[in-house]
């Protein structure tokens, strides 16, 4: 794909394209470079003067909660490698994947903001992608068949927008009296401004817990509430819970140190001369609770900042404004409106055991890139993805080698599985990843899905779903492996006798 530059030397001038891809940050340029290496013509804008999307901004306590092992047992740029690292963007060629590795300083596995920022910069370098920055998108109407994304440079038109503009809006609660009295998470100031502060943190959920890890030693105490307990999710089971960086307020807490973390709603808040009185009601026994404090932040989440996409028909649910989508991730009610990145967390799979996917991370939505811009090559340009034919008594050892070492399967449980069905012609054909819930509930060929999850026990195996007569009857699983290495005689044994004659 050749890239159009203005006369200013600017690339992606208005004008038409096949697709446009608003947004610089980790989902964004994860769709360009699959749409580059498929030769799509597209465009790429951002608001941002350069990439990293949320990054350049958040955590405010700078380390990550996603790990980057430099020291794992395989080469940096290996596909085995991916599955040790959680920050960096993919890519087929060797040299451009494991970008986060020769970033880091090394003094911790989790990599700081300003590390991970320089990872989309050192991307853009290596892949050659292209961004016209500081061109933010602020509207969209239409034109027969074609979307018109309005901004300031002019106007772009496409039949294919794909939104990865990140989950990034503040969202304040709007039923608690005085809550004009809180300051939200993007607010917070500098660390050492909170010195013998009394601090109420509104919310139980990662942001909560990185404020009170990061203000430890300043503010006291600290009190942490909402109405349901806190999750400890140190097996990654979702990052809906605390993660394991985050669990020394918690510790905090039993040792009496000054952090108090209350199961318990917020009611109102009432300012006065001598701070902000938080009036709460206890979960567990409907009591009031009443904390005086000086000051209260609202770790209240983020909503997609979607702008005028519901008005062209795009629906949203949740608290977070998510908008609904297929398994492909496009808009389930304005069909051609596509969406990456952390938005991608809004199609939740078949959730087995009620785990959701990672898809609200790196490491989980620059796979879920890879599913929507197949659909579009395909649908839209007609490029399909390979599907190459592959020997009967190879199926067995190709599925155990994906469940053993593919990072896909193993960063989205339950999610993305490795298919492989049985064409017209009597020919077996590798599908490669592909949306579990899509295989499941979709009619197709006679084949078989597999992937890795982790069930109510955090116990971690293969499961397979056969596919016959255009359905699937239901899934069975394979033994635990100690470690996680499915290639054995048990397993292959186990396999064949799953798949019967359907990939014999």
């Amino acid at each position: 794909m050749t890239t159009r530059i203005d006369p200013s030397g600017r690339p992606f001038p208005p004008g038409e394209y096949g697709v446009v891809v608003v947004g610089s940050g980790p989902g964004g340029l994860q769709v360009s470079y699959y749409l580059s290496r498929l030769g799509i013509d597209h465009a790429v804008i951002s608001a941002d003067p350069g990439p990293g999307g949320m990054f350049r901004q958040f955590p405010f306590f700078q380390r990550l909660l996603s790990w980057t092992k430099p020291h794992a047992r395989h080469a940096h740029g290996s596909r085995a490698y991916e599955r040790y690292d959680f920050n960096s963007l993919v890519a087929f060629e060797p040299r451009d994947r494991a970008v986060m590795p020769g970033l880091m300083d090394g003094s911790s596995e989790f990599p700081s903001r300003a590390e991970m920022e320089a990872g989309m910069v050192e991307f853009v370098r290596r892949t050659g992608l292209a961004v016209r920055y500081d061109t933010p998108w602020q509207g969209t109407s239409m034109d027969g068949e074609d979307f018109v994304l309005h901004t300031p440079a002019g106007e772009y038109r496409t039949r294919l927008p794909v939104f990865t503009v990140g989950v990034a809006e503040p969202r304040m609660p709007d039923d608690i009296p005085g809550i004009e009295h809180a300051a939200h998470y993007v607010d917070t100031r500098e660390a050492s401004s909170y010195a013998g502060r009394r601090l109420f943190i509104i919310g139980k959920a990662n942001s909560g817990f990185e404020l009170a890890s990061g203000l430890l030693q300043w503010a006291s105490p600290i009190i942490l509430a909402s109405p349901r307990p806190a999750q400890l999710s140190v097996n990654l089971h979702s990052l809906g819970g605390v993660r394991a960086r985050y669990v020394q307020p918690w510790e905090d807490a039993e040792l009496g140190g000054g952090v108090f973390i209350l199961d318990a709603a917020v009611e109102r808040l009432e300012r006065h001369a001598g701070g902000i009185t938080v009036h709460t009601r206890r979960s567990d026994n409907s009591e009031p609770f009443v904390a005086e404090v000086d000051e209260v932040i609202a770790a209240t989440g983020f909503t997609a900042p979607l702008g005028d996409l519901p008005d062209l028909g795009v629906s949203t649910f949740g608290r977070s404004g998510l908008p609904a989508m297929t398994n492909h991730y496009e808009s389930a009610t304005r069909p051609g409106i596509f969406f990456a990145g952390t938005i991608s967390q809004g199609v939740s799979g078949l959730k087995k055991y009620g785990i959701p996917a990672n898809s609200g991370a790196v490491h989980g939505h620059r796979y879920n890139a890879r599913l929507a811009v197949d659909e579009i090559a395909a649908r839209d340009f007609g490029i399909d993805r390979p599907r190459p034919a592959v020997p009967g008594d190879e199926v067995v050892e190709r599925m155990l080698g994906s469940v053993s070492m593919t990072p896909e399967l193993w960063h989205q449980k339950s999610y993305l599985a490795h298919a492989f069905t049985h064409d017209a012609d009597g020919s077996i054909r590798d599908e490669g990843i592909v949306s579990l819930a899509e295989f499941v509930d979709t009619a197709g060929p006679d084949g078989a899905a597999i992937t890795v999850e982790t069930d109510d026990r955090g116990s971690i195996h293969p499961a397979v779903y056969v596919r016959r007569r255009g359905r699937v009857d239901a899934d069975a699983v394979l033994d635990e492996s100690p470690l996680t290495d499915y290639r054995t005689a048990e397993h292959r044994t186990q396999l064949r006798a799953l798949l019967g004659d359907v990939l014999g």
